[in-house]
Parts: C-alpha cells; structure tokens; sequence
C-alpha cells in the first residue's frame, strides 16, 4: 500500500468517537504490509479504537466479516418501549461475548452511548413489536429459535440451575418494569438471576452480561 498524503477525516472521527486518548497504536511503523483487510488512513494516523490488538489497523467491514466467522448461534433482545440507555451496554457485552445479533423490540432509536461505538462490529436488528421478534424467532431456522426470558417473576427458574438452548434468544425488559406481557407469553421460559442484596433488581444491561456469561460457560469454555 502507498502512504495517502494525510490524515483523513474518517479515521480521524473514528478516533475521537472512540477514545484516542493512550488506547491503541500510533501510526504503522515502516512499510506498510500488503494485506487488503488494512485501513491505509489507520496506518497513516493511527488507531486508537477500542478493539483488541489483532484487529488493530484493520477496516471496520474485515473486523465484522472475520467476526461472522466465529459468532456464537445464541441471541440477544432487548425491549425499548421508554427509550433504556442500558442498551449500549448490552450491545457491548453482546460484542464481547459474540453474540450472533442484538434485537432491538419496541422503538427503533435507542442511547448508543453505552455501547462505545461497538454497534459498528455488531450485528443489530429492530422489530417493532415482540410479535415481530416471535415471528423472526420462529422462521430463523428449522424448528424455530426457542426465547429465554431474563426477569425475576414468579415461577421463573433460577439461571444458575438451567442448562440453556445451545442456538436461542435471551430476551431482556425495559428497565423497570421488566419483561412486558407480551413478551413473557413469548417465552419458551423464564429464568432469574439470584440475588442476596435488598435491592429487587438489577438492570438489563447487568443482567445481559450475566445471562451471557452463562451461555458462553455452558457451550464455548
């Protein structure tokens, strides 16, 4: 690759979006390799993004073309009737432990902030409505994807105690009020997180990193 003459403004937003502060690498020391998945304006200026090392300098569209590669066959949805700002954290932790998608039921904007610009490297679809995210579910793949419900109600099953679907969808609550009732019938169960504190709750973007950690212990360690 040949040096471009300066740095360009795609590379040098991608740093300020994502922290160009003493994270990442400076630009590429001596010449360049000759590898197509390499961002010539992140060789020249530097990258600075909150990516782990072996994807440093790469594009955006390489990083999510090997990370397709590898997903796990589990997803994640959350309800977004009021707006939650837990979302970004729960795309985040959804891109760190490679969820296949995030599914985003209820409006479609919702406060990227939390998720620290990793929306980018993550799959994200939006239903309007849980009957939507049902009918997705259901036509995904033969036999349907089962929807595991994350919420402390009666008659919920303690998370640590079930062996979860190797391929289904954790689905989340709004913050608050928790799982809707549309969304509970929508579940094939419900499980809870147990807790020892006085608070009644946790908030989903905690609980998302629970449940997920859960997954991965059962079917990728």
């Amino acid at each position: 690759m040949r040096a471009p003459p300066g740095p360009g403004r795609r590379a040098l937003t991608a740093a300020a979006e994502e922290g160009a502060g003493g994270v990442g690498v400076g630009p590429y020391p001596g010449p360049w390799p000759d590898d197509p998945r390499l961002d010539p304006e992140l060789l020249a200026t530097g990258d600075r993004r909150n990516v782990v090392d072996r994807y440093r300098y790469w594009r955006v569209d390489a990083i999510v073309a090997d990370l397709d590669q590898h997903r796990h066959p589990f997803h994640v949805a959350v309800e977004n009737w009021r707006h939650d700002l837990n979302i970004g954290t729960v795309v985040r932790t959804a891109n760190a432990f490679l969820a296949a998608a995030v599914h985003i039921v209820g409006r479609r904007r919702w406060n990227r902030r939390g998720a620290m610009v990793t929306e980018r490297y993550q799959h994200v679809v939006h239903h309007r409505t849980v009957d939507d995210l049902r009918a997705w579910s259901s036509a995904a793949e033969p036999g349907g994807l089962p929807i595991v419900g994350i919420d402390n109600l009666p008659g919920s099953v303690p998370l640590e105690t079930v062996e979860l679907p190797g391929r289904c969808v954790l689905l989340f609550g709004q913050e608050g009020p928790g799982l809707s009732d549309a969304a509970r019938a929508a579940c094939a169960q419900v499980c809870s997180i147990t807790m020892f504190g006085s608070t009644r709750s946790i908030n989903a973007g905690v609980a998302s990193g629970i449940a997920m950690h859960s997954w991965i212990r059962q079917h990728a360690l």
